[in-house]
């Protein structure tokens, strides 16, 4: 099993740049004896590239086509707080907004998606992505994360008798069609929610999921479960994917549940269906009805796996797909996309077609193994966006160096150093912490 961790040539470089700074701002605190020895031009100039070198290389920027945004579009949600190590999570290369792909990769596809990545199924290696710790909502590909949870759990021939709960949906939200006090077949159910897209579905499978504490109980488990996969920017507050406080995931996240979802089979038989019967309610005198799939890449992608679309104002275009060709399965995610001038499949195909471009040992990163030992997250409804860096603001070392040619107050400058001092440790710690979370038991396949 392979640990992604930093390396330890980087490791130095950070520690000597935090040392060096610590020294400056101790420089200030040797009392009047001392004070005719300020730090030389040299050591300061030393200082300086050192921490120049631990600065973040600027985000390469997603390739992306010329289109003015749709009128209208709601703001997007305040998202939850960074955590940088969450966000290095599969890699350290991973921790970024803009693009990440193999050197030497062709140029992936100029997509509207805010954000997007493509992994391997089989092997999990990332091959590329697009600011793949970016929070996003999800929409209707939350769904997934509701099959993953309770698809091993209910019998498909189990009958379901529909509630008023289970029909409480947003009014013009997708919706399979089902009846108040009808009986349907599980099987039935898993079909209307990945053809459908089903909210009904969604809220029904949800409430049988969860036994004597229903729907709630459901969610709970989809976050449990999220986080035992280590899609640790995972929060769900509806089973469905239909909008709510602090619900959000992450391209990287939608990779690992989408992989335990194409690891079970009911799952890629209900994804690759193309149309399926709503059954006749007799009782309630209903006839039945035919459905559709409504993921257009199982009709038009050679080696379709299925996936899942979802779409709501406040998210715009979701999706998820999957593919295989030459024994090769890749996965492509995308959130935050526009329907112009690709709809999300469409994107969808475009990052498939460019993964098989790569060769099967390009990798940028890792998706991770399930059954993480810290079972952390950041993302809940409680959590807030950082505040906004200051204009003027600069980085540790230039702040100290400044204020230390200013004559720093005496108390305020022991405080910096003493922090500055116990700052590599911090790093260390920081860095255990990342590979407790990159480490998995490898999973069955």
């Amino acid at each position: 099993m392979r640990l992604i961790h930093t390396p330890a040539p980087t490791r130095r470089r950070t520690l000597a740049a935090l040392a060096a700074t610590a020294t400056l701002a101790t420089a200030t605190l040797t009392g009047p004896a001392h004070a005719a020895q300020p730090p030389t031009r040299a050591t300061a100039a030393q200082a300086s590239a050192s921490a120049a070198q631990t600065q973040a290389a600027p985000a390469v920027p997603c390739p992306r086509p010329k289109v003015k945004p749709p009128a209208g579009r709601p703001a997007r949600p305040t998202p939850p707080e960074d955590d940088p190590v969450l966000r290095a999570v599969g890699g350290d290369d991973l921790a970024t907004d803009g693009l990440v792909v193999p050197r030497g990769a062709p140029k992936p596809p100029a997509l509207t998606a805010t954000s997007w990545l493509v992994a391997d199924l089989d092997t999990g290696e990332v091959l590329g992505g697009c600011g793949p710790h970016v929070y996003g909502t999800p929409a209707s590909v939350q769904k997934l994360l509701l099959v993953a949870t309770v698809i091993d759990k209910l019998d498909p021939r189990q009958i379901a008798t529909i509630t008023d709960g289970d029909l409480d949906i947003e009014p013009y939200s997708s919706a399979v069609g089902l009846l108040k006090g009808g009986r349907y077949p599980v099987s039935t159910l898993w079909l209307g929610l990945l053809l459908n897209s089903g909210n009904d579905a969604a809220n029904t499978l949800a409430r049988l999921g969860g036994g004597r504490g229903g729907l709630p109980a459901t969610v709970a488990a989809m976050n449990a479960e999220a986080k035992r996969l280590g899609a640790y920017q995972t929060h769900a507050v509806t089973p469905s994917g239909l909008d709510g406080p602090g619900q959000f995931t992450s391209a990287y996240d939608l990779a690992l549940i989408a992989r335990q979802c194409f690891a079970k089979p009911a799952f890629r038989k209900y994804a690759l269906t193309e149309r399926a019967r709503i059954p006749a309610q007799k009782k309630l005198k209903k006839g039945g009805f035919q459905i559709q799939n409504e993921n257009k890449l199982i009709y038009n992608y050679p080696g379709a796996l299925g996936g899942k679309t979802g779409f709501t104002k406040l998210a715009r275009h979701s999706y998820v797909g999957g593919a295989e060709r030459n024994g090769r399965r890749l996965v492509a995610t995308v959130l935050g996309a526009e329907a112009a001038p690709l709809r999300g499949w469409q994107q969808g195909a475009a990052l498939l077609d460019w993964g098989f471009s790569l060769p099967k040992d390009a990798s940028v990163g890792k998706l991770v193994e399930p059954d993480s030992p810290d079972a952390h997250g950041t993302a809940t409804g409680a959590s807030a966006a950082p505040a906004p860096a200051a204009k003027d603001e600069r980085p540790a070392a230039t702040a100290v160096r400044a204020a230390t040619n200013k004559g720093l107050p005496l108390g305020l400058a022991a405080t910096i150093a003493v922090v500055l001092a116990g700052a590599p440790l911090l790093l260390l710690l920081t860095q255990r912490r990342r590979r407790r979370l990159r480490r998995r038991t490898p999973a069955p396949h």
